[in-house]
């Protein structure tokens, strides 16, 4: 088949394109050319901007397009306009963020999707992100119909060349022993999926025509946060590693989110958002690996070529004791 992926080359689209080229399809990848240029020598790339410059795609035809880089409406559309009919069956890579709070544990791809305040706000923020999303999916089922888009729904996506280092952190902090800040409760909820697993169930949905919406997450619920620490600990950390799990109220009132300790839903109360039903993905063929083989592949991987984070992330280790020796100093 002939693939065309919009934002080709990293991290997600990175693996997509491997996964297509693996399995033997003509890859086109656009792209602004500042990451991957020299990847994929058996790929076309079209080098232009998404926002101001789509003609390098004036010309070409192909069977399916995925769209893994569309924050807002306006960029779906103007991809329509330029493509016409010449793309083929539509994917685009959304969020589970998209859906309205709060949610029901184990909810499914019909749950209600979440309404922006401002319909024409343009700001990609934590307060937009999930509106947006919704609004890209419904231009797309706008332009192409349901029967001729897919779209995709991860949750948090680890893996190799992860540059948002979020689920790396951990792994590379584990990895490095001693007593480890363990954020919140160890129940509270979380799901991950493999980009590579990912890349490779979206590559078998586009050569099977298969449309939908679906949920790319792993592993069904419940699933809690100690329990994702305990599968790392138990691939990386070195004898003697501890988890150490401190109050949520606690490090909210020391100034900790999201950022400081990556994947923990810090002060946000809809934990449930990470309790998707992931059955209609696994039944069009989604099989995540062992959660134990993402984290033992994905730390030789930072062996091999450290990954460099986009932005600050995770604590420094000075921070982490402090916080540590401050919340046993209240003696709780």
């Amino acid at each position: 088949m002939r693939i065309l992926i919009i934002g080709g080359t990293a991290f997600v689209g990175r693996h997509i394109t491997e996964a297509a080229i693996a399995d033997g399809h003509d890859v086109t990848l656009f792209h602004r050319g500042q990451t991957g240029a020299r990847l994929f020598e058996s790929a076309t790339h079209l080098i232009g901007d998404r926002n101001e410059d789509l003609s390098a795609l004036a010309t070409g035809d192909w069977d399916a397009t995925i769209d893994v880089s569309a924050y807002l409406p306006r960029q779906v559309r103007s991809l329509a306009a330029t493509l016409g009919d010449r793309g083929g069956l539509h994917v685009l890579i959304s969020s589970t963020s998209a859906y309205r709070a709060p949610v029901a544990p184990g909810f499914t791809e019909d749950s209600a999707l979440a309404e922006l305040d401002d319909p024409d706000t343009e700001v990609v923020n934590d307060s937009t992100y999930g509106g947006l999303k919704v609004a890209c999916e419904r231009a797309v089922t706008e332009i192409y119909g349901a029967g001729g888009r897919t779209i995709i729904r991860p949750t948090y996506v680890i893996g190799p060349h992860d540059y948002t280092y979020r689920f790396t952190w951990w792994v590379e902090r584990i990895a490095r022993g001693g007593t480890v800040l363990a954020p919140g409760l160890p129940t509270d909820p979380i799901q991950v999926i493999d980009a590579r697993d990912m890349a490779t169930w979206i590559v078998s949905l586009v050569a099977g025509s298969v449309t939908g919406v679906f949920h790319a997450v792993s592993p069904p619920p419940p699933f809690g946060f100690g329990d994702l620490l305990e599968v790392v600990a138990s691939e990386v950390a070195p004898p003697g590693t501890e988890l150490a799990w401190v109050d949520p109220d606690f490090l909210l009132g020391e100034g900790c989110d999201d950022t400081s300790l990556p994947l923990w839903p810090a002060a946000d109360p809809e934990r449930d958002i990470n309790t998707a039903d992931p059955a209609a993905a696994f039944a069009t063929g989604l099989r995540p690996r062992p959660l134990r083989r993402s984290v033992a592949e994905i730390h030789a991987a930072e062996a091999a070529s450290p990954t460099t984070p986009r932005g600050p992330i995770g604590l420094a280790p000075d921070r982490e004791s402090e916080l540590l020796a401050r919340w046993r100093a209240t003696g709780r």
